[in-house]
């Protein structure tokens, strides 16, 4: 289970009263998500409305709120809006940390519901507007840019230097290092094809637009009604259109990885050319990114506790069949 951050609940309760006016009678923690800056609850008042209260240890987190409720506000319906202060504000600082609030929905991630046609097509029809939002010149220069930085494959490298070294000994670790000592091959031609990929998608100057830059099943939301909502907004970026088309087909979590549902979602999204040395360029870098963070929490630390063969569990499954390592290689190869 996630831990939770150092911000009391009563805090969260007195922020919630005074700055939104929202009386709370109960705030219950969420153990869900990846990033461990963030922490998510559920706050209830007296007659039962619910809100969606995240908490993340920053104070460069105002762009990606006010990057949503534009979109928002431009006619998208598939996000779920901050809600605003008393005094207009998007966001709430409380020590070292940023609070907003949300309504809170109600529903199932598509890691665990399977979107049907329509939804897919609604999800493409939404992705497209994203990236077709004409972003303002002033929050354009103040969001984040892609660089192709090597930092994921460098660290990569160096995590496989460590794997013939004596390093944490309990049986997620060990059974990680076996296994990345059986996969060193296959690593490193994930490595070694996403440098080069970096440095052919440089050379062609992609146009950049809005990316959501992590829309997997996770942070697709269908509520009990059949509604459909992208969430976690956290790291908008200007990038090339692929930096969130990766992920349509890519088979993140072994889901998404049907070719049903990338043509409804392309029935949506609208004819394009997809720049296929670009999306495989995203897809091998997702993949090392991953195997850098599993791997330096496995091998390098024993933090995790109970999460730790979890962990091992989600490395492992993406070089199983049609899992994100073998949809990399094809979109490579094809």
């Amino acid at each position: 289970m996630k831990e939770k951050q150092s911000l009391s609940p009563p805090s969260i309760i007195e922020c919630l009263k005074t700055d939104y006016g929202i009386a709370v009678a109960t705030l219950t923690f969420l153990p869900i998500g990846a990033d461990m800056n963030a922490s998510v609850y559920k706050a209830v008042t007296q007659n039962g409305q619910s809100y969606f209260i995240k908490l993340k240890r920053s104070h460069l987190y105002e762009m990606s709120v006010a990057i949503l409720a534009l979109l928002q506000a431009s006619g998208i319906q598939q996000i779920i809006p901050p809600i605003k202060r008393t005094n207009g504000e998007l966001t709430q600082h409380i020590n070292d940390f940023t609070l907003t609030v949300y309504p809170f929905v109600d529903g199932q991630n598509g890691f665990c519901h399977h979107l049907t046609d329509d939804q897919w097509m609604i999800l493409g029809k939404v992705l497209k507007q994203v990236h077709e939002f004409d972003v303002p010149p002033s929050m354009k220069d103040r969001l984040k840019k892609e660089t192709y930085s090597p930092k994921w494959q460098k660290a990569a490298r160096l995590l496989n230097t460590h794997i013939d070294s004596n390093l944490i000994s309990d049986e997620p670790a060990l059974k990680l290092q076996a296994f990345m000592k059986e996969h060193r091959a296959v690593i490193h031609r994930l490595i070694d094809r996403a440098e080069s990929l970096s440095q052919k998608v440089q050379e062609q100057l992609p146009k950049f637009v809005l990316c959501h830059s992590d829309i997997h099943g996770g942070n697709v939301l269908i509520d009990k009604n059949g509604a459909i909502y992208i969430i976690d907004w956290d790291d908008p970026i200007m990038a090339p259109k692929e930096r969130d088309l990766m992920f349509i087909g890519g088979g993140v979590a072994n889901v998404w990885n049907n070719p049903h549902e990338e043509e409804f979602f392309y029935k949506g999204y609208g004819r394009l050319k997809i720049n296929r040395t670009i999306l495989a360029y995203y897809r091998h870098e997702r993949i090392i990114e991953d195997i850098v963070e599993y791997g330096q929490a496995l091998l390098l630390t024993s933090d995790g506790g109970k999460e730790r063969p979890e962990m091992h569990k989600q490395f492992i499954s993406m070089f199983e069949p049609n899992g994100v390592v073998d949809i990399a290689f094809k979109t490579d190869e094809g």
